[in-house]
């Protein structure tokens, strides 16, 4: 009998070796199956609505963006899901689809909007769920989360430095129009103080509600004012009215700024009708080059040869190139690790690098200043050698005097 003791102690040893490896391979199983899940991002813009035209370029350069990682393997061995919601252009939409997506859609990072109330309305949700949202438009400035990785530029990238180059060249006395938002207000209050620094003059501004076709009565500003230069924040479908006023009105050879239409809507709207019309982005669809016809090509191929390219749809691709790469950086696609590591990603895009200022969460670019061609195409007329840094408080007040001002600004609108 005690013979037989070593042989069971030695049978017992190895069932409870058996058990172990059984249960590891159990416990591992579903994480082996979770790892080989998709990767979920999620999109959110206007696929109707008066800003979906504006927004269908960017909804194309993320679609692309997704078939490009997933051509090449996907991230980690994954594929990447992306799931689409239409803010229809409406704040309160858009928040509750952000909900969805992070909840229900298990989405691990957030892309889009256009308007600034898209962003200030989609930033409390992520900021609550400590997630990560890349929003790719000209913006304000006057904010910084820890939770938004911000693509496009501030005033001090692209609305400051192109008015200052306008007002050099046309003259000082300016006129101001704009959508009738959070983001034009502001930008509006940002305008005036660099104007009468610049020693120029605002003689007017009005902002017309989103969607508008009603241009009575800026055109009555413009021919009692004559300013030397309009400078236009007016976003969407209203740019197609507006520049059908002002050639109705006989403006047509008035300098025009536009700050909020990119290529696609000088195409869509006819801008090129006007005889001195430019407008100032980082990138421009028009630019030739092998690294940007090659993206064209892609974009086409992918989204239809109809697809047009514009500045912050190239600004929505590189959020989505910045996130795979702090994806295979960290190794997860975990959000927190994921959002760390994002503030020290630079890519290359289709007119240079990208690289995110991790003291201010927003990216470095460069300027470049196009007039509207008849055909709408934009013909670079001034380029900034330098990238810009970005600064999202313009230096000429406190940043406590721009927190007030903008407080203001939003009790009113």
């Amino acid at each position: 009998m005690q013979a037989l003791r070593p042989r069971w102690a030695l049978l017992g040893g190895l069932l409870l070796v058996l058990a172990l490896v059984l249960a590891a391979y159990f416990v591992q199983k579903p994480a082996t199956e979770a790892d080989r899940s998709p990767i979920v991002i999620g999109l959110l813009h206007a696929l109707s609505g008066p800003m979906a035209k504006s927004e269908a370029p960017l909804v194309a350069a993320v679609k692309m963006a997704v078939e490009e990682l997933n051509a090449g393997g996907g991230l980690l061995g994954r594929r990447v899901e992306l799931k689409i919601e239409d803010s229809r252009s409406d704040p309160r939409v858009a928040a509750a689809a952000a909900e969805r997506l992070i909840g229900a859609e298990r989405a691990v990072a957030l892309f889009g909007c256009w308007s600034s109330t898209c962003r200030m309305a989609v930033r409390p949700v992520v900021e609550t769920h400590r997630h990560l949202f890349f929003y790719p438009a000209a913006h304000e400035g006057m904010e910084q989360s820890a939770h938004i990785v911000y693509t496009g530029p501030t005033p001090n990238q692209q609305a400051l430095p192109a008015t200052d180059w306008a007002m050099r060249g046309f003259g000082r006395r300016v006129y101001l129009v704009g959508t009738d938002g959070l983001y034009q207000r502001r930008l509006g209050a940002v305008l005036r103080d660099f104007i009468q620094l610049g020693d120029g003059r605002l003689l007017g501004e009005r902002y017309v509600p989103l969607g508008a076709d009603d241009m009575g009565a800026v055109m009555a500003d413009l021919r009692q004012l004559r300013p030397d230069v309009v400078l236009s924040a007016i976003s969407g479908d209203s740019n197609h009215a507006f520049f059908d006023a002002l050639v109705t009105a006989g403006l047509g050879d008035l300098p025009l700024l536009s700050l909020g239409a990119a290529e696609p809507e000088m195409k869509a709207f006819d801008g090129g009708r006007l005889g001195r019309h430019f407008s100032a982005w980082s990138y421009l669809q028009s630019q030739p080059g092998p690294a940007n016809e090659a993206f064209l090509a892609r974009l086409r191929r992918s989204q239809g040869e109809a697809t047009q390219a514009s500045d912050p749809a190239v600004s929505a691709y590189l959020g989505v190139l910045l996130w795979a790469a702090a994806v295979r950086e960290v190794g997860s696609p975990q959000t927190d690790a994921v959002n760390t590591n994002v503030l020290h990603q630079s890519v290359i895009g289709p007119q240079g690098s990208a690289a995110v200022d991790s003291r201010s969460r927003h990216l470095w670019r460069q300027l470049r200043i196009a007039q509207v061609k008849p055909d709408g195409r934009l013909d670079e007329v001034f380029v900034l050698p330098r990238y810009i840094r970005p600064e999202p408080w313009p230096t000429f007040r406190s940043t406590e005097q721009w927190v007030a001002e903008m407080a203001r600004i939003e009790v009113q609108h």
